[in-house]
């Protein structure tokens, strides 16, 4: 019998999440017990899930970055913090809301949270623009985090952008220049930087909160220079080659650990992150929590001296 491909797979998981609903809610009804067939039903599908992660391929990786359902930024931030203050505008031109700002707390440490966001219904990714930054959410994001380093606040950026906005009226605002502006200013900030994919990590959009002393991606997040689709574009003039792009550009959590870019995968729950937003957020939370604990261990002088040096050692090269 042949082996079931990854949509098989999904369709197949699909259809014994909608049987499991209808006997929880049958055994509601006429209260009778159906627990072992459930359970079946739910090992069954647990297996399942288990042989299709092992056969995602990178584009597919790429898809569940993507995945509608996936938690985004603001998900993250309601459901990890407490006593979360949004902070607005850049004091230049308006307020981006592809880019959350705001104080909160985990547990008794205070923090800056910088996040990009790519909204949920149709409004709101209109709103966010799709996730893709404006310069004056690089400028607003550069702001708090300035303002986190004079009262000496711990900042972690969520990853989760396709790109940066690349129309005429993003360039004429200066684009570029507030990229390149963040990513000179967070090397020099005067406080620990955490930096964590949650999705889509895309090109100088992502680079440009993507500076700090701890790197990390979630297990089906990707990061790379371009997206497969734009690759493809240039090197075969369509977007039908993606998927022998996103092999190419080793864009994957595994690839990434295995060249330096990132310090750490952090797991996702079984079938990704939006099977299970809570737990998901449980493992961050943790996981930010864990990091801040690294960091305030060690000196100022030496936390900027091992973030230059973190991204000194990045990359090959062959000198003959």
């Amino acid at each position: 019998m042949p082996e079931k491909t990854v949509t098989e797979l999904e369709n197949l998981i699909l259809e014994i999440e909608h049987r499991i609903e209808d006997l929880q809610s049958a055994s509601i009804n006429d209260r009778l017990d159906r627990g072992t067939e459930i359970q079946y039903l739910k090992e069954r599908r647990e297996r399942l899930q288990m042989n299709l992660c092992s056969k995602l391929t990178p584009y597919d990786i790429v898809k569940l970055a993507r995945h509608p359902l996936r938690p985004l930024s603001a998900d993250y931030i309601h459901m990890m913090l407490d006593d979360f203050i949004e902070l607005h505008g850049d004091k230049h031109f308006g307020d981006d809301k592809a880019m959350i700002c705001g104080l909160g707390r985990i547990g008794q440490e205070r923090l800056l949270f910088v996040g990009q966001q790519k909204g949920k219904s149709t409004k709101e990714r209109i709103a966010c623009n799709f996730g893709m930054p404006n310069p004056e959410g690089y400028r607003k994001a550069l702001q708090k985090m300035k303002l986190a380093e004079k009262f000496h606040l711990p900042i972690v950026t969520l990853i989760d952008t396709p790109g940066a906005n690349p129309d005429i009226g993003a360039e004429e605002r200066g684009q570029a220049q507030a990229i390149a502006e963040n990513i000179y200013e967070m090397c020099r900030l005067k406080t620990p930087i955490i930096n964590i994919v949650i999705g889509e990590g895309g090109s100088g959009g992502a680079l440009g909160i993507g500076i700090g002393d701890k790197f990390a991606i979630l297990e089906y997040a990707y990061y790379s220079v371009i997206s497969p689709e734009g690759c493809a574009a240039i090197l075969w003039k369509n977007a039908e080659n993606a998927p022998v792009s996103a092999r190419s550009l080793q864009l994957t959590a595994k690839d990434l650990l295995r060249f330096g870019v990132v310090d750490e995968i952090i797991s996702e729950p079984l079938g990704a992150a939006h099977k299970d937003p809570k737990t998901m957020a449980g493992i961050l939370k943790a996981q930010i929590a864990k990091y801040i604990a690294e960091m305030k261990s060690i000196s100022l002088d030496d936390l900027m001296a091992n973030r230059y040096a973190r991204y000194r050692k990045i990359g090959k090269y062959v000198e003959e």
